[in-house]
């Protein structure tokens, strides 16, 4: 008449196998795609990053011989490193500072401010490769606009941005703050989700603004500004476009580096062994030298955000 306690799981466990198969079945086209469009690819790019592999031919075990070049005898690899880096100490701090500078002005609420979040916000749109061609006819040094404004105003001798090895890379940072909309948004979104109650408490201590922002505002986007610095850096280790269409619309004596080797970033340089060189043994080694140093900064940013990274609703910075 009645069920024993150990009959009722085991009648169970035919319709939790259904339920695991049927998720299996929905994620299979993930699981595949993952499988022929990622995992293998990486499979494969591990294997040739121990191989010389010289397109048209076939792939030679050669051991560590690519990563021992790297290292110590590619006159190039050092350089777009530091290149990358660069842009990385230089630009990421700029686009946070500025990210959360236009999103605090855009929080108050006065009329228009939907059109001036709109206006920020549709630089983001413009495809990356327009953009940039965009902003090397404005930073032309002969007939671009923005010279043209700065010989107007007195500069003699405006830069040459993008043809000169000094200002190249500052000009790419410009051209990275023309467009942190996205960044606006996330910011944006950031700044209305704090609690009013918090800036009431603070008005009734007496808080000025700076204050109020120091110890209210700051701590409870810091989450925000945690998911800015990772997922800038690891943008930043990958920086190829506007690099890349910068350095191939100056003169066709220009190297793909652009005046110098400025703008020759690390993606640039793997680029240009693995699809210029073919050389796409050595261009894997490369992939695998990047992926293991963005992992090593993401780990290490994990590990340092416990010190400034607030998650609870109600804590001031003490």
């Amino acid at each position: 008449m009645y069920e024993t306690a150990a009959a009722v799981p085991r009648r169970r466990r035919p319709r939790r196998g259904r339920e695991r198969g049927a998720v299996l079945l929905y994620l299979s086209p993930w699981i595949i795609g993952f499988g022929l469009f990622t995992l293998a690819p990486m499979i494969a790019s591990l294997y040739w990053s121990f191989t010389k592999y010289q397109l048209p031919g076939d792939p030679k075990w050669i051991g560590t011989l690519n990563y021992q070049f790297m290292f110590t005898k590619d006159p190039n690899f050092w350089l777009a490193v530091r290149n990358t880096i660069w842009i990385i100490v230089v630009g990421l701090p700029l686009r946070i500072l500025f990210g959360v500078i236009t999103a605090l002005l855009l929080t108050h609420k006065r009329r228009g401010v939907n059109v001036y979040r709109t206006a920020f916000f549709l630089p983001t749109m413009a495809p990356v490769v327009a953009a940039t061609l965009a902003f090397a006819y404005l930073l032309n040094p002969s007939y671009g606009p923005i010279n043209t404004i700065l010989r107007g105003v007195g500069v003699d001798n405006p830069p040459l941005w993008f043809y000169s090895p000094d200002w190249a890379k500052p000009a790419l940072v410009m051209l990275g703050l023309w467009g942190i909309g996205d960044a606006m948004i996330i910011f944006l979104a950031g700044f209305l989700d704090v609690p009013k109650h918090l800036y009431e408490a603070a008005d009734i201590e007496g808080a000025s603004g700076m204050a109020k922002f120091r110890h209210v505002s700051l701590p409870m986007v810091s989450p925000v500004i945690f998911f800015e610095v990772v997922t800038g850096i690891i943008f930043g280790f990958q920086y190829f476009t506007q690099a890349y269409v910068a350095a191939i619309n100056l003169d066709q004596s220009q190297a793909i580096g652009g005046p110098q080797n400025s703008l020759l970033f690390y993606s640039v340089h793997l680029y240009q062994q693995g699809f210029t060189y073919f050389k796409m043994g050595y261009a894997s080694a490369m992939a695998w030298v990047l992926l293991i140093i963005s992992l090593l900064c993401t780990v290490a940013i994990l590990r340092g955000s416990k010190r400034w990274v607030h998650y609870q609703g109600g804590a001031f910075l003490r």
